[in-house]
């Protein structure tokens, strides 16, 4: 991926372009519906009607990337069922991935804390495939490091998935970078598949995944999925001027991050928007498609109308001097001297 940022482009109906995912041959569309609501209480996608009302609104905006998980849903397992049959007919014409190795509360039976095992793995990708109504997964990620297990136990296992057909691809998610070089490095000594993405928390007011992750991915042809890359809300435009409306998710559940929030930044953001006629949101998606190695950017969604604004957010292209002034607002996290 070219480190100089696209020309600026237009449009709110765009349909996402494609990219390759690191070194892979798996395409992807820029933005990817994350589907964390699928299944969860209080929100319109908690049924089978609300998630497939999202789904194939994605599908129809030219959504190809569908981001789940074993432990989405108001219980374990719950997400990957709707999405599967939510998709329907429709699965092999996209990128189904998936992920294990958090806490599910015993859906693969007794983990023994070691969710990176042979034995785990195993039994983790059979729940998958069966609640998603598919005989493969497309990139299957391993949600979180598990440190009883050596990864070398892990990417054998993997390897072995990939080879019966039943996986594609693999990927990981949260870790740093030493993992990530790790990782790299014991796969390629035992000739196992290697991981081609890092699906990382990533967005303009928390860039500390420059510091480790994307030079580890950028050295190792990794492709980076940003999670929450509208910061939970903040980057919507929402609380602009520290205003806190009464309907938001923040305000109902996380108030402590509306405490907390860069109120100076943000309003400064508003400012950058209004002088160049586009939308937090655009901001938001735009900036991290512009960052090397970044793929596509997983957004949530629990309303149709949610998952178009995002597609054509992902549109606008910032130029050299819009990262420029982005940058100014808001810095690049700093690197701490070990000596």
């Amino acid at each position: 991926m070219p480190d100089v940022p696209a020309p600026r482009t237009g449009g709110s109906s765009a349909t996402p372009e494609l990219r390759r995912l690191g070194r892979s041959g798996l395409a992807v569309s820029t933005v990817g519906l994350g589907c964390n609501n699928l299944g969860r209480a209080g929100t319109a996608t908690q049924t089978q009607e609300g998630s497939t009302a999202v789904v194939h609104v994605a599908l129809d905006a030219g959504v190809t990337l569908f981001d789940t998980a074993d432990s989405y849903g108001a219980r374990p397992g719950l997400s990957e069922e709707l999405l599967g049959v939510a998709l329907g007919v429709r699965r092999d014409d996209v990128v189904v991935a998936t992920k294990f190795g958090m806490d599910v509360r015993g859906l693969h039976g007794a983990d023994f804390g070691a969710r990176g095992s042979r034995r785990y793995v195993t039994r983790a990708v059979e729940g998958s495939l069966r609640r998603l109504g598919t005989d493969h997964i497309d990139l299957y990620q391993f949600h979180t490091p598990d440190d009883l297990t050596p990864i070398d136990e892990t990417l054998s296992a993997l390897d072995d998935l990939v080879r019966a057909g039943k996986v594609r691809y693999v990927g990981h998610s949260n870790r740093s970078g030493w993992q990530i070089a790790d990782a790299e490095h014991v796969a390629r000594a035992r000739g196992t598949e290697r991981f081609v993405s890092s699906q990382s928390h990533y967005n303009l007011l928390d860039r500390r995944a420059e510091l480790e992750v994307i030079p580890a991915a950028r050295a190792y042809g990794l492709g980076v999925l940003p999670y929450f890359p509208l910061a939970n809300g903040l980057l919507t435009g929402k609380y602009t001027g520290g205003g806190r409306p009464q309907d938001s998710r923040l305000v109902r559940a996380k108030p402590h991050l509306l405490e907390s929030a860069p109120w100076e930044r943000l309003d400064r953001l508003h400012a950058f928007c209004q002088e160049r006629g586009v939308t937090e949101l655009q901001v938001a998606f735009g900036w991290l498609l512009a960052q090397p190695q970044v793929t596509s950017v997983i957004a949530g969604a629990t309303r149709p109308e949610q998952v178009v604004q995002n597609v054509g957010a992902a549109a606008w292209r910032p130029t050299a001097d819009d990262l420029a002034a982005l940058d100014e607002i808001f810095p690049a996290a700093e690197k701490v001297a070990l000596f």
